[in-house]
Protein backbone atom coordinates (compact mmCIF):
# COMPACT_ATOMS: atom_id res chain seq x y z
CA UNK A 1 0.00 0.00 0.00
CA UNK A 2 0.99 3.53 -0.69
CA UNK A 3 1.93 6.14 1.63
CA UNK A 4 0.85 9.49 1.68
CA UNK A 5 2.53 12.67 0.94
CA UNK A 6 1.65 15.71 3.42
CA UNK A 7 2.90 19.06 1.96
CA UNK A 8 3.38 20.97 5.35
CA UNK A 9 3.43 24.79 6.07
CA UNK A 10 5.48 24.84 9.43
CA UNK A 11 5.02 28.98 8.96
CA UNK A 12 7.48 31.93 9.38
CA UNK A 13 10.10 30.95 12.16
CA UNK A 14 8.47 30.05 15.39
CA UNK A 15 7.54 26.56 16.29
CA UNK A 16 4.74 27.46 18.31
CA UNK A 17 3.27 28.52 15.21
CA UNK A 18 2.22 25.40 13.90
CA UNK A 19 -0.47 23.85 13.42
CA UNK A 20 -1.91 20.82 15.53
CA UNK A 21 -2.26 19.81 12.22
CA UNK A 22 0.73 19.75 10.94
CA UNK A 23 2.26 18.72 13.98
CA UNK A 24 0.43 14.97 13.63
CA UNK A 25 1.45 15.13 10.25
CA UNK A 26 5.34 15.22 11.14
CA UNK A 27 4.92 12.59 13.82
CA UNK A 28 2.66 10.48 11.24
CA UNK A 29 5.72 10.94 8.74
CA UNK A 30 8.33 8.09 7.87
CA UNK A 31 10.10 10.13 6.08
CA UNK A 32 10.81 14.03 5.98
CA UNK A 33 11.79 15.96 2.96
CA UNK A 34 13.82 18.99 4.06
CA UNK A 35 14.35 21.34 0.30
CA UNK A 36 17.85 23.27 0.71
CA UNK A 37 19.31 25.74 -1.66
CA UNK A 38 22.13 25.06 -4.28
CA UNK A 39 24.14 27.03 -2.00
CA UNK A 40 23.80 26.51 1.78
CA UNK A 41 23.55 23.81 3.88
CA UNK A 42 21.06 22.55 6.45
CA UNK A 43 17.17 24.03 5.95
CA UNK A 44 15.16 26.72 7.74
CA UNK A 45 12.08 24.47 7.69
CA UNK A 46 13.90 21.44 9.03
CA UNK A 47 14.86 23.58 12.36
CA UNK A 48 11.98 25.21 12.80
CA UNK A 49 9.92 21.53 12.83
CA UNK A 50 12.39 19.94 14.94
CA UNK A 51 10.51 19.95 18.25
CA UNK A 52 8.46 17.51 16.62
CA UNK A 53 10.43 14.89 14.75
CA UNK A 54 10.37 11.39 16.19
CA UNK A 55 13.92 9.89 17.35
CA UNK A 56 14.01 7.25 14.18
CA UNK A 57 12.77 9.88 11.18
CA UNK A 58 14.28 9.66 8.30
CA UNK A 59 15.61 12.89 6.67
CA UNK A 60 16.10 13.36 2.71
CA UNK A 61 17.56 16.44 1.48
CA UNK A 62 16.76 17.58 -2.25
CA UNK A 63 17.80 20.64 -3.23
CA UNK A 64 15.42 21.94 -6.03
CA UNK A 65 16.70 24.66 -8.60
CA UNK A 66 15.14 28.10 -8.57
CA UNK A 67 13.29 28.04 -11.85
CA UNK A 68 9.82 29.89 -13.10
CA UNK A 69 8.09 26.58 -14.12
CA UNK A 70 9.85 23.96 -15.61
CA UNK A 71 10.50 26.35 -18.70
CA UNK A 72 14.32 25.11 -18.12
CA UNK A 73 16.46 22.06 -17.05
CA UNK A 74 14.06 19.73 -14.89
CA UNK A 75 16.40 17.03 -14.50
CA UNK A 76 16.68 17.98 -10.71
CA UNK A 77 12.90 18.55 -10.07
CA UNK A 78 12.17 14.90 -12.16
CA UNK A 79 14.87 13.55 -9.84
CA UNK A 80 13.43 14.75 -6.83
CA UNK A 81 9.97 13.52 -8.23
CA UNK A 82 11.34 9.43 -8.74
CA UNK A 83 13.24 9.81 -4.89
CA UNK A 84 9.41 10.68 -3.75
CA UNK A 85 7.56 8.15 -5.47
CA UNK A 86 9.93 5.56 -4.50
CA UNK A 87 9.72 6.05 -0.78
CA UNK A 88 5.62 6.60 -1.27
CA UNK A 89 5.80 3.04 -2.90
CA UNK A 90 7.59 1.19 -0.07
CA UNK A 91 4.70 2.14 1.98
CA UNK A 92 6.49 5.47 3.49
CA UNK A 93 4.49 8.21 4.49
CA UNK A 94 6.76 11.56 3.54
CA UNK A 95 6.55 14.80 4.58
CA UNK A 96 7.58 17.80 2.36
CA UNK A 97 8.45 20.86 5.07
CA UNK A 98 8.15 24.30 3.57
CA UNK A 99 8.08 28.12 5.13
CA UNK A 100 5.36 30.12 5.47
CA UNK A 101 2.47 28.59 3.77
CA UNK A 102 2.11 25.67 1.29
CA UNK A 103 0.59 27.38 -1.58
CA UNK A 104 2.05 31.02 -0.99
CA UNK A 105 5.00 31.44 -3.40
CA UNK A 106 6.34 28.32 -2.03
CA UNK A 107 8.85 25.58 -3.91
CA UNK A 108 5.75 22.92 -2.89
CA UNK A 109 3.26 24.26 -5.70
CA UNK A 110 6.12 22.71 -8.41
CA UNK A 111 6.36 19.54 -5.77
CA UNK A 112 2.43 19.32 -6.02
CA UNK A 113 2.17 19.89 -9.63
CA UNK A 114 4.76 17.01 -10.17
CA UNK A 115 2.44 14.63 -8.26
CA UNK A 116 -0.91 15.39 -8.27
CA UNK A 117 -1.85 13.34 -11.38
CA UNK A 118 0.35 10.34 -10.57
CA UNK A 119 -1.51 7.59 -8.34
CA UNK A 120 -0.44 8.61 -4.75
CA UNK A 121 -2.33 10.64 -1.91
CA UNK A 122 -1.44 13.94 -1.13
CA UNK A 123 -2.41 16.19 1.78
CA UNK A 124 -1.56 19.65 2.08
CA UNK A 125 -1.75 21.49 5.18
CA UNK A 126 -1.61 24.89 5.46
CA UNK A 127 1.05 27.08 7.40
CA UNK A 128 1.49 30.84 8.39
CA UNK A 129 2.66 32.94 6.17
CA UNK A 130 5.32 35.74 7.67
CA UNK A 131 2.92 38.72 6.96
CA UNK A 132 0.45 36.98 8.85
CA UNK A 133 3.05 36.35 11.84
CA UNK A 134 4.57 39.92 11.65
CA UNK A 135 1.38 41.68 11.76
CA UNK A 136 0.36 40.40 15.48
CA UNK A 137 3.46 40.32 16.39
CA UNK A 138 4.39 44.28 16.25
CA UNK A 139 0.55 45.33 16.45
CA UNK A 140 0.15 46.19 12.57
CA UNK A 141 -3.02 45.77 11.44
CA UNK A 142 -2.76 44.63 7.56
CA UNK A 143 -6.44 45.45 6.36
CA UNK A 144 -9.50 46.60 7.70
CA UNK A 145 -12.73 47.57 6.45
CA UNK A 146 -13.19 47.95 2.75
CA UNK A 147 -9.00 48.08 2.72
CA UNK A 148 -7.13 46.63 -0.81
CA UNK A 149 -4.42 44.70 -0.14
CA UNK A 150 -1.37 43.96 -2.74
CA UNK A 151 0.70 41.32 -1.65
CA UNK A 152 4.00 41.84 -4.22
CA UNK A 153 6.80 39.91 -4.15
CA UNK A 154 9.85 42.34 -4.20
CA UNK A 155 11.99 40.16 -7.02
CA UNK A 156 8.94 41.87 -10.07
CA UNK A 157 9.67 44.74 -12.19
CA UNK A 158 9.61 47.84 -10.73
CA UNK A 159 6.98 49.00 -13.18
CA UNK A 160 5.26 45.98 -12.15
CA UNK A 161 5.47 46.64 -8.20
CA UNK A 162 4.66 50.31 -9.15
CA UNK A 163 1.41 49.32 -10.50
CA UNK A 164 0.24 47.45 -7.38
CA UNK A 165 1.32 50.29 -5.29
CA UNK A 166 -0.94 52.45 -6.92
CA UNK A 167 -3.96 50.12 -7.01
CA UNK A 168 -3.77 49.55 -3.14
CA UNK A 169 -4.99 51.05 0.44
CA UNK A 170 -2.39 48.18 2.46
CA UNK A 171 0.94 46.42 0.82
CA UNK A 172 3.18 43.50 1.60
CA UNK A 173 6.00 43.23 0.13
CA UNK A 174 7.87 40.00 0.16
CA UNK A 175 11.63 38.27 -0.44
CA UNK A 176 13.00 41.92 0.11
CA UNK A 177 16.38 41.82 -0.53
CA UNK A 178 18.43 42.07 -3.45
CA UNK A 179 17.05 45.59 -4.59
CA UNK A 180 15.79 46.90 -1.08
CA UNK A 181 16.97 50.27 -1.79
CA UNK A 182 14.94 50.62 -5.13
CA UNK A 183 11.99 49.27 -3.56
CA UNK A 184 12.72 51.69 -0.51
CA UNK A 185 12.79 54.84 -2.98
CA UNK A 186 9.81 53.34 -4.51
CA UNK A 187 7.73 53.61 -1.43
CA UNK A 188 9.13 57.31 -0.63
CA UNK A 189 7.55 58.39 -3.66
CA UNK A 190 4.26 56.98 -3.10
CA UNK A 191 4.38 57.92 0.05
CA UNK A 192 4.05 54.60 1.59
CA UNK A 193 7.62 54.66 3.77
CA UNK A 194 7.08 56.55 6.63
CA UNK A 195 4.56 54.18 7.98
CA UNK A 196 6.24 51.04 6.55
CA UNK A 197 7.47 48.09 8.93
CA UNK A 198 10.28 45.74 7.50
CA UNK A 199 10.94 42.57 9.57
CA UNK A 200 13.86 39.71 8.84
CA UNK A 201 13.76 36.25 9.55
CA UNK A 202 10.79 36.42 11.30
CA UNK A 203 10.24 34.19 14.44
CA UNK A 204 13.52 33.22 14.10
CA UNK A 205 16.50 33.70 16.75
CA UNK A 206 18.17 36.42 14.26
CA UNK A 207 14.96 37.93 13.68
CA UNK A 208 15.40 41.89 13.03
CA UNK A 209 12.72 44.59 12.86
CA UNK A 210 13.24 48.54 11.32
CA UNK A 211 11.05 51.10 11.33
CA UNK A 212 12.66 53.56 9.29
CA UNK A 213 13.23 51.83 6.38
CA UNK A 214 14.84 54.65 4.99
CA UNK A 215 17.49 55.16 7.28
CA UNK A 216 18.70 51.92 6.25
CA UNK A 217 19.40 52.13 2.69
CA UNK A 218 22.53 50.24 1.73
CA UNK A 219 21.88 47.36 4.57
CA UNK A 220 22.48 43.83 2.88
CA UNK A 221 18.93 42.12 3.91
CA UNK A 222 18.03 38.89 4.26
CA UNK A 223 16.43 36.81 1.89
CA UNK A 224 13.37 36.27 3.75
CA UNK A 225 12.54 40.32 4.75
CA UNK A 226 8.76 41.80 4.06
CA UNK A 227 7.38 44.68 4.56
CA UNK A 228 3.83 45.90 5.57
CA UNK A 229 2.66 49.21 4.93
CA UNK A 230 -0.33 51.37 4.09
CA UNK A 231 -1.26 54.47 2.36
CA UNK A 232 -2.25 57.38 5.20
Amino acid sequence: MSGIFYGIGVGPGDPELLTVKAIHAIEAADVLIAPKTEKKDGSVALNIAKPYLKQDIEIVYQVFPMVKGFAEDDTAWQANKAEILGLLKQGKNVAFLTLGDPMFYSTYIYVYRLLEKEDVQVVTIPGIPAFAAIGSQVGYPIVEGDDVLSIIPATAPMAKIEKALAAADNVVLMKVYKNSDDVTELLEKHNLAKQAVLVSRAGLPDERIIDDISAHKGEKLNYLSTILTRKG
